[in-house]
Formats: structure tokens, sequence, C-alpha cells
């Protein structure tokens, strides 16, 4: 049913109507407050769930109720969010008589926002209906009906006629209904909704029918703004705005419809309110805007120009748009030493950010309100971060505005879908259906948020989630939007190409190899995690990748990160994404609660650890090698040694010898060169130091799990868990006391719990410049 003041005014006048004007009687006056309350009356969110506090925001009157699409505006328009009305019925079944309840719109019918919180599957159908009136000044107009998201297959009816269909979870839709509206003051819209989720090939990203882990609850249906808008016959379609800094110049294309040859395209770019810039061209050929000493878009900086755009026919505007536009430039570049880098503007620029869902408690794919919205993307830029990788998702055109406003850099990946590989497989064959919905989907996501200066990469695979046809894809996307990055492969599954070479190391940090043509990228590291009672999504299985029991041992944990970080930055890595901004039902390694109530760490002491990645990076020499390159050779044994082993005059000659890396085969980041598979090890190896200056000595550990590190027979470190690579642990003040120049002993313990196992270590020096 229709909401809100004008749905009230119309029933009032049917009423009126229906009894005679001046015959308002008291039985009319309490059908008319039956009627316009219905929906604000029945809808309330489903409790049981934990929520943001944004959620008490939300009403009929109020749901989402931001224009929609920030970068080509138009004055006039009406939002269909609100109460509608729904059935859920088996999927081969027509068109219902008869629904069954209210839902809130835009939130998908699983969530608890959307008052209804049921699960449909693939052998059901979803129904929505509802009411709505055309304003009297829009006629002589077109009237489209645009859908900012809809999962997944799409039929739409007006007044009985079918007016279109869509198939696509996260790309913009809409239908000209011009030829369906009667000239009665109420319309119906009639929808049809049906989702497989991960029974189908398409993009569905982290959507599953029965969530565990890494995967979230299905979401079906309306997940973003519905809205109407009247467009003449002749009237902008779309913009595409590419800039160019180095020539200080904006080229613009305006797809149009309806126009007529000798119509002209005049463009108006203003900063601050003054104008800066105008160019006009004949429709069809692109507008070049010459913008005099640019101010450039930076995360610090993140200035935007405001651009008018006036579709003319003989001097007079047939129609009128406006939008922004942000001047930077991303590219590969190298350094003072020749590294490939990534370049914000022609100067390096390192980015780092959270790994960032897009889920919520409430709403699930929607945000409660817009400025739920916008707070994840302030919360990431207070915390020190630059950046985010929108994981496997695509957000409302809103955030990517907030995006753009506060100056955060964005990787966008394209949602996952079809088949997954595994590490070292070959890309998949996909049906002929499934390719041309992936390419169909993944060329809307660059025509829809091109324009966003935020958006610096794509990123077509994640973890070879539907991987196909990798080269190609990266081919076309180069060419297709040669101002941009792209990542053909987050993950494991890199096939040689694109710009950036990204791996994913658990907890980490780690790097690939430098390439000349390529900048070295870690796509995902991270994922400590510490439940945090009473912002729990359940009370089932909650895990991290590594988790801890106190705020203080997660920031610790964090500041290791970063610490081991800093090195590899010096090395040539260019950019690093820690997984993640915030706990995701069961998964709670987020920098935040899965509300948003907490930040795990708080806002200040994060910003503090973030604020060290961008110091110069530290000098790292190596003093006594690891087996990581070339294999060094310990004693060794797997049987229980007697007490003092750990002692530099303790006989280990009856031990065995062996090179290192000790462990199992296919262990994370070891090359194994002699077998361990029982619960206990013990190692032990001689070094000598040239100096006896140790103030800067650290070790460089790789374990898999717990080891006991002891130098001269001081306990020097402990260390708990695993790593898949080689990262720097402080020495104990002993037993730094406890090194000499010369001869010195080397003793390790590391015992075994699940999964692979590894140990080796070396010492390093490690300075701050």
């Amino acid at each position: 049913m229709q909401q809100g003041d004008d749905w009230y005014a119309s029933s009032e006048k049917g009423v009126e109507k229906m009894l005679g004007r001046g015959v308002f009687s008291i039985l009319a006056v309490l059908i008319l407050m039956c009627v316009s309350s219905y929906g604000r009356a029945e809808w309330r969110p489903v409790e049981g769930r934990i929520m943001t506090r944004w959620a008490e925001e939300v009403s009929p009157e109020n749901a989402l109720p931001e224009y929609p699409r920030p970068m080509m505006v138009r004055k006039q328009w009406q939002n269909l969010n609100g109460v509608w009305e729904y059935a859920i019925r088996p999927r081969q079944e027509a068109q219902p008589e008869s629904y069954d309840g209210d839902i809130l719109v835009p939130f998908p019918i699983e969530s608890a926002l959307s008052g209804v919180q049921k699960p449909i599957g693939e052998d059901k159908r979803l129904w929505y209906r509802r009411q709505f009136q055309v304003p009297d000044e829009w006629n002589g107009n077109r009237v489209l009906l645009h859908f900012g998201g809809v999962d997944w297959e799409t039929t739409a009816w007006v007044n009985g006629k079918e007016v279109g269909a869509h198939r696509g979870c996260y790309d913009r839709f809409h239908f000209d209904i011009t030829d369906a509206l009667n000239p009665a003051a109420d319309q119906e819209i009639v929808l049809a909704v049906w989702d497989p989720t991960d029974k189908g090939f398409q993009a569905r990203g982290k959507q599953v029918s029965e969530p565990q882990g890494i995967w979230y609850t299905a979401v079906t249906g309306i997940w973003q703004t519905v809205w109407l808008e009247p467009v003449p016959d002749s009237s902008v379609e779309a913009l595409k705005m590419v800039p160019d800094i180095d020539a200080g110049v904006l080229e613009i294309s305006v797809q149009c419809r309806g126009t007529e040859a000798t119509d002209t395209v005049l463009a108006v770019a203003t900063a601050d309110g003054k104008r800066v810039a105008t160019a006009l061209a004949p429709v069809g050929n692109p507008i070049a805007l010459m913008i005099d000493e640019p101010r450039l878009w930076t995360p610090d900086s993140p200035f935007l120009y405001d651009v008018e755009i006036t579709l003319q026919r003989d001097g007079n505007t047939l129609d009128e748009v406006t939008s922004y536009f942000g001047m930077r430039k991303i590219a590969l570049g190298k350094d003072p030493d020749g590294v490939s880098r990534l370049f914000l503007n022609n100067e390096p620029l390192f980015q780092i950010g959270p790994l960032d869902q897009g889920w919520w408690p409430d709403g699930l794919y929607t945000a409660p309100t817009d400025d739920a919205l916008r707070y994840d993307v302030e919360i990431t830029r207070k915390l020190g971060y630059n950046m985010a990788r929108k994981h496997v998702k695509i957000e409302p055109a809103r955030w990517y505005y907030h995006c753009d406003q506060l100056g955060l850099l964005v990787w966008q990946d394209m949602p996952s879908g079809d088949k997954y590989i595994g590490r070292n497989d070959p890309d998949i064959e996909r049906s002929e259906e499934s390719e041309r919905q992936f390419r169909n989907e993944y060329k809307s996501l660059i025509d829809n948020f091109g324009n966003h200066p935020s958006i610096v990469m794509w990123v077509i695979f994640n973890e070879g989630w539907g991987q196909f046809d990798t080269a190609g894809l990266t081919a076309w996307t180069k060419k297709y939007d040669p101002s941009r990055l792209v990542d053909q492969a987050s993950g494991w599954t890199d096939r040689g190409g694109a710009d950036v070479h990204d791996i994913h190391s658990y907890p980490g940090p780690a790097m690939p190899a430098t390439e000349p043509t390529r900048a070295a990228v870690l796509g995902e590291f991270g994922g400590l995690g510490i439940p945090v009672e009473g912002h729990l999504w359940w009370d089932k299985r909650n895990w991290g990748y590594r988790s801890f029991e106190t705020t203080d041992e997660l920031a610790n944990g964090y500041s290791g990160l970063i610490f081991r970080l800093r090195p590899l930055i010096g090395r040539g890595l260019a950019a690093a994404v820690y997984t993640q901004t915030t706990d995701v039902e069961g998964e709670v390694n987020g920098l935040m609660t899965y509300d948003r109530a907490l930040v795990k760490m708080g806002v200040e002491r994060l910003a503090a650890m973030n604020a060290r990645v961008f110091l110069p990076p530290p000098i790292v020499e190596t003093v006594v090698p690891t087996s990581g390159k070339k294999a060094q050779v310990w004693r060794y044994t797997t049987g229980k040694p007697p007490e003092g082993w750990q002692s530099p005059d303790f006989d280990d000659s009856s031990w065995n010898t062996g090179p290192g890396v000790f462990g199992t085969k296919g262990t994370p980041g070891a090359v194994v060169r002699t077998r361990w598979d029982t619960k206990y090890i013990w190692l032990r190896r001689t070094f000598v130091l040239d100096q006896s200056e140790v103030d800067s000595l650290w070790l460089n550990i790789l374990h898999d799990e717990d080891a006991h590190v002891y130098l001269n027979g001081v306990r020097a470190a402990n260390t708990k868990g695993h790593s898949t690579n080689y990262v720097p642990v402080q020495i104990a003040a002993e037993a730094r006391a406890a090194l000499k120049a010369g001869e010195n002993t080397i003793a390790v313990r590391c015992r075994q719990t699940e999964g692979g196992q590894s140990i080796d270590v070396g010492l390093i020096r490690y300075e701050e410049r």
C-alpha cells in the first residue's frame, strides 16, 4: 500500500467521492484512519538479533529517503521506499490473489528491518505489491521506475502490464512505465523476484543457503532504493567522466536519448561555487573541460568539482543534470630504487585499509540509514586507513559518494559466483549463460561506478571464486577502463597479468616477489579476532584467523602485525588489506563489532598504530640466516631430551642433523627440507657474532605452532599459534644480555597441535631510521 502524506491525501479524496462531498461522516473518518495507518501500525523490526544504533531511526516514513544517484542528479523524483505488501509462493505459481503481509522496502526479506525475516530459497518466489501516484506536474515526461538493486531475477508489472525483466543482484536498472500508467490517480506495481542463492551460477558474493564460517545469510529481493523519475523525451541518459591531471582536462562523454543531429551539450564546472571551466559540443561528441591548475583529489584533500550538464536544442534547454568529479590519477610507477609502486597523482602512496564486507546485523545487505552507511567510511578514515577493499559486494551509489567526499580509496571487487577452484587448478569453463551474465554485470559495474574518483582498482576475481578467462577479462578491463589499475586475481590464483601481484597471508603479513611491471600487494592479512559478549550475532562458534581473550592482547597482536609489515614496505610492498572492518555474523575478526557499537582496540590507539605505517621503513639486515632461501644445518631430536638441553655446553652429538626448514610439506610459507611430523621437536645450532653490540638484534622466526627460543641457554621469546612467513620477534632483555662476540648457541622447542607444522629461526638487525 502507498504510504505517506501523498497517499493520505488521495485516500481522503476517494472517501469523499464515495460518500458524497459534505457528508464526511464519523464512520468515514474511522475508515480513513484505519486505511491511512496501514503499514505504520503493522510494520516493526523483527527482534531476537543484535541491531545497530541507527535501527531506531528506521520507519516507513523515512526508509532511506536520500537521493539515490548522486553522480547524476535531477531535481524531480519520487522515493518509493516504505511499506509494500509481500507474498511468498512456490516458484511456478502465478501472481497471487492475496498477500501475506507487509514488508519495509528496501530491506531484504531475510533481514530484521524488513519486518519479516523469512528465508525464501530456490524453490520459492517473492512477490511485492504497492500503489503510488504520479504528480500532475510530470505530465508530458517519460516516467522511469528505478531499482538500485534487486536480488536476483526480477519481473515487474504496472497496472497489470508487464514493463520489463532483469537479471542481476548488483547492477541498477530501470523500466520506462509511461505507457502502462492509467489516467486515474492510483497506480499499482507488482514485482516478482526469484533468487537461487548458492544453488545458481549468478554473482552472489558471500550469500549461502546455510550460513557458517565466512559465508553469510542469503539476501533476496529488493535491497536498494526504488524510485520514480520524470525525464523529457530528449534527455541525458548517462555520463562518463575521465580526468587527466597531466593535461589539466576532464573529458566528458554524454549519452543521450531522443536527440537530433543539431542538438548540443553544454558542460559548466564550478569550484566552491565559482565557474572554472565551460565547454560546448555537438551531441554525441566528447567534451573537453580545461581545468587550469587543478586541485587534485587525494585522501588527505578530497576536493570535488561540481559540474552541470545541459542538453540544448536551438538555444533552449531540453534536459539538465548535475554531477561532480575529482581530478586524480592512479598508475603504476617506479620509486627511486626502481621498485614498482602504486602512484597517486604521480607520487608513490602506500595504500592500507580494511577488507570491507558491507554487511549489517539489522539490514544484512542494506545499511539501516545513510548516516550508518557513511559511518563506516568515516571511522575507516579516523582509524588512519586511506583505502578499503569492497569485498565481493557492490554498494549503493551513496557509499561511493561518501568515499569521494571523505577521501577513501576503494579497491572494488566484482562479486563472485559459479564454481570455485583450488590454488593450483586451471580456470573454470563457464556455461554460455553464466559467462554472459558475469560479463554483463561486470561491465555494468564499471559503467555505473566508473566516475567515482575514490575507486582506483578493479578486482576481477578473489581466491579462484568463479575464476574463468582471466587473461581475456584482464585485457578487456584494461582496454575498457585504462584510467584505473586492475587486480586480476586476489589471493592465490594469480595468472601473471594485470597491474599487481596480490597474495593473501593469515595472519601474515607477507609479500610476493617484486616484479618490473607489477606492484606487490597483500590483498588480505590479519583476521585477528575477539568475541565481545553482548555484540554477537549468534551463540554458535564465533571465530577469527587468530583469537584473543582481551582487547589489550588483541591490540598487541595488531601492533605486531604493523611492526612486521613495515619492513615489507621497505622491500617493495605497495599495499595491504587488513581483515576486516567489522565482525560479520560468525566472524569476530572485525575492527568493530558487527553492530558498530565498539571499536575494539579504540579509535586513538588504532590510529596511532596505523600511523607507523607511513614512517620511513626500518633497516633490516640478516645476521644469522634462516633456511628460507638457503638450507641451514641444525641438530635436532623428536624425543624429549634431558634437562639443560638449551645450554651452550650441552652435548648434542647424539642428535640427528638436518637442513631447515623442519615440518610437513604444504605448510604455508615453509620450504620444508627435513620432515617433522611428531608433536614436538627440539633444535640446536651455533652461530658467530662479529661484534658484541647486539641492541638491534631480533629473532626472525617461522613457526607452526608454539615455539620457545633460547639464546645461550636464556629464554629469548615464546611464540604462539602459527605464522605463514618469517616474522621479527623481539629478544628478551635477559637473552640479549647473554649474547657475546664469538660463538653463541640458539636452541628451539616447537609444539604441533593441528594442521600443518614448521619451524625455522634466524637473527636480523632491525633499526628505525
